[in-house]
């Protein structure tokens, strides 16, 4: 992302920073849909290309915070483009910290792209990826975690998801990294003051100092501990519904999704490509592929789908083995299970309703192999399958009550640079070394905790983290 060229003159407000004028679309637009498409401007000029183009039908106050009514028309030949609400906020009070102006338009396609290049024609330059919320964390709106939980706001796929992000847009992450981040300059500040002015100052309190270090160490470890879990809330499961045919996988499927996804018929080989459902599961949003049977298919069209059962049985995080209760486990299922036997798997025995009442004859399988016994047509056994998964993956179901904040990659990768670092801190103490090798990695974890917040940043790492985002962020 190239940075956008900076100024500040008399009136600008304390701590902000006026840049060029930037406009995008700030909401998904789908044609012949959406009642309502925001058309967003930041920065010096905003206000005034607004003017050019938007029209009241009588003299309207430009007061930051009010919405006014008119029509948007072309500068030059005076046509009306749309007819539109303005929201005018003045710098410092807007998102970016500069001056910001949304044309509320109708939806749909035509009026927001015709606002849009009118935008364009005035002077303003189409906005980057994220650029709208970089301008909010350079001029100190948000610091570097809350404008990723923006993101992860936005693509957000289950409640819980959401509300971890929502804690993390309201600081519940960076107030504490902040706070762990002060203690170590504090402790550094002591160590160095006793290296500089050793003559002049009492020792140095070593126990308290090892205690505090310890401190700041297991929060880093506790927020460590929630990547795993906030990998899945934000990227979610893949689950492969694998078997051979008609042992009721879309039945599965259509009972787990309560919805008629899937084409049932009692004809070996109804599927013929890999049928997707979006779900979520204890927080967990899971994407379920259902398969086509594996078989030895002289159909091509068929082999196309086994061969893509096949890749999507590779790709899964989970897979459901499958198989026909009332018929046992066969030579068929047999071959098809070999292969994916090493990969994290659940055998679902569908049809038990069909089922002898004695037991399912299997072969001797690992004991730590969860078995699920459904009945597919009648909506049984969903539950069990649910708790069976989140027992596969190591997690146990996700509430916002007891995972508030759960970290990125990003921030695990930082956050275990600061372990490591105050680990090396408290060797170096334990092996006795002189104070002046216990600030090489006192400072080490300093840095990390401040890539974090964005206390510490490069500009290679703000284009990474921005470019992310959708151009209206």
């Amino acid at each position: 992302m190239v940075n956008p060229t900076s100024s500040r003159d008399a009136s600008t407000p304390a701590g902000v920073i006026q840049r060029d004028t930037i406009v995008a679309i700030a909401t998904a637009i789908v044609p012949e849909q959406g009642s309502v498409g925001i058309v967003r401007l930041s920065g010096a000029e905003a206000v005034a290309i607004a003017r050019q183009l938007f029209h009241p039908p009588k003299p309207q106050p430009w007061e930051s915070h009010r919405i006014l009514y008119g029509q948007v028309r072309h500068p030059k030949t005076g046509q009306v483009v749309d007819e539109a609400l303005l929201m005018l906020m003045r710098s410092p009070r807007s998102f970016t910290r500069e001056d910001v102006v949304e044309f509320h338009c109708h939806g749909g396609m035509m009026a927001v792209q015709q606002v849009l290049q009118r935008c364009l024609d005035a002077g303003a330059r189409l906005a980057q990826p994220g650029e709208f919320s970089l301008r909010a964390f350079l001029n100190g709106r948000i610091d570097l975690t809350q404008a990723e939980s923006i993101a992860d706001l936005v693509g957000a796929r289950s409640p819980q998801a959401a509300q971890s992000a929502l804690a993390g847009l309201q600081g519940k992450l960076a107030q504490p990294i902040r706070q762990l981040r002060a203690t170590c300059v504090e402790i550094l500040a002591e160590i160095e003051a006793r290296i500089d002015f050793e003559d002049d100052l009492p020792p140095l309190d070593e126990p308290t100092v090892k205690a505090q270090i310890a401190e700041v160490a297991a929060a880093v470890e506790r927020f460590l501990a929630t990547a795993d879990q906030g990998e899945l809330l934000r990227s979610g499961l893949k689950v492969a519904i694998v078997g051979r045919p008609n042992v009721g996988k879309s039945s599965l499927l259509n009972a787990w999704s309560r919805s008629d996804r899937a084409i049932v018929t009692d004809l070996p080989g109804t599927t013929r490509d890999v049928v997707e459902s979006q779900l979520v599961v204890g927080g967990i949003p899971v994407q379920v592929l259902d398969t086509a049977g594996i078989r030895d298919a002289r159909d091509q069209v068929e082999q196309l789908g086994v061969a893509r059962s096949r890749q999507a049985a590779q790709s899964a995080d989970v897979v459901l083995f499958t198989i026909d209760a009332a018929a046992g486990w066969t030579a068929d299922d047999e071959a098809i299970y070999r292969p994916v036997c090493d990969r994290p798997h659940i055998l679902i025995l569908n049809k038990v309703d069909l089922a002898s009442a004695d037991a399912v004859a299997l072969p001797t399988l690992p004991p730590h192999i969860p078995i699920v016994r459904t009945a597919a047509a009648h909506q049984q056994g969903i539950e069990a399958l649910e708790h069976a998964i989140l027992t596969v993956v190591q997690t146990r179901r996700l509430q916002a009550s007891n995972l508030e904040i759960a970290i990125n990659q990003r921030q695990a990768a930082a956050l275990t640079r600061a372990n490591l670092a105050l680990q090396q801190v408290q060797a170096t103490i334990a092996d006795r070394l002189p104070l002046d090798f216990w600030t090489i990695d006192l400072r080490s974890a300093i840095q990390a905790l401040g890539e974090i917040t964005g206390e510490e940043v490069t500009e290679s790492m703000l284009e990474l983290i921005f470019s992310r985002f959708c151009i209206g962020k």
